[in-house]
């Protein structure tokens, strides 16, 4: 089960089944081979569930320890789920099995536990962009709702307008809009830009990167010890196998000599 060729067969099923997902959204495809779509997608799924129970087995309550064993778990279970009725949205999550990829390969799990360290960091940045936006919407609506009301009409409509803005989503021709009567609006949409775009937004990316780099760096000075997570599991599996096939020998020579004796 964490053998490096079973986890490879794994990741191409998973790859396999994205494929099948994006032809199924083919109406032209679905016509003319929905049935070898859909058996193929259910002995995928047959398989990951099988996968799923060797790894419960072999792991017992080890697995249920295991934060990934629980995602891998659920998006498994979501596909399980029936795709009519009430549950005919669940078919449009069948696609959540491709983010299995996050749980099998460890270069993707080591991403996203650093995003996860990261978490605490961004929601300080999040409260301060929402606060940003807050203050400026209730700005230009003040300031532009006489102007372009489509734009600022309320704080609401500005929100979303700010919103528009920060993405850089068509805010010339926003800005535009609103200077040809208000020559000196730039002020406001170039110090708006400013303090979210190339401020607030990056501030997000360099929390992201200095978490990556803080969890790349514990790994990379774990292999430079010779503590490699991914080697070092690996062999203490092979030892554990050694080991139960020398306990396996002995019980059977133990059992010859009682054998012998007895006779």
């Amino acid at each position: 089960m964490d053998a490096r060729w079973f986890q490879t067969i794994i990741i191409g099923l998973i790859l396999a089944n994205a494929f099948l997902l994006g032809l199924e959204t083919s109406p032209w495809f679905l016509a003319e081979h929905g049935e070898v779509i859909h058996a193929l997608d259910a002995a995928v799924l047959w398989v990951f569930v099988v996968e799923l129970s060797l790894r419960i087995y072999g792991h017992r309550a080890g697995f249920f320890r295991d934060p990934w064993s629980w995602f891998d778990l659920i998006v498994v279970a979501i596909a399980l789920l029936p795709s009519t009725g009430p549950f005919a949205v669940m078919r449009v999550l069948r696609i959540l099995r491709v983010l299995r990829l996050l749980s099998v390969i460890p270069s993707l799990r080591h991403v996203v536990t650093g995003l996860f360290r990261a978490m605490p960091g961004m929601a300080s940045i999040s409260f301060l962009v929402a606060l940003l936006l807050y203050v400026a919407a209730v700005m230009s609506t003040n300031l532009f709702r006489e102007t372009a009301p489509q734009h600022f009409g309320d704080v609401f409509a500005s929100l979303f307008t700010l919103f528009q803005i920060m993405t850089g989503d068509n805010w010339g021709e926003i800005a535009r809009g609103v200077m040809g009567e208000q020559p000196l609006a730039w002020v406001f949409f170039v110090t708006f830009i400013l303090a979210s775009t190339f401020i607030a937004l990056n501030l997000f990316i360099a929390v992201a990167v200095e978490a990556l780099e803080h969890d790349g760096g514990d790994r990379s000075a774990e292999v430079r010890r010779g503590h490699d997570p991914d080697r070092d599991q690996d062999a203490v599996l092979a030892e554990l196998r050694a080991l139960r096939a020398e306990v396996a020998e002995l019980r059977a020579r133990a059992g010859s000599s009682v054998s012998k004796e007895a006779s």
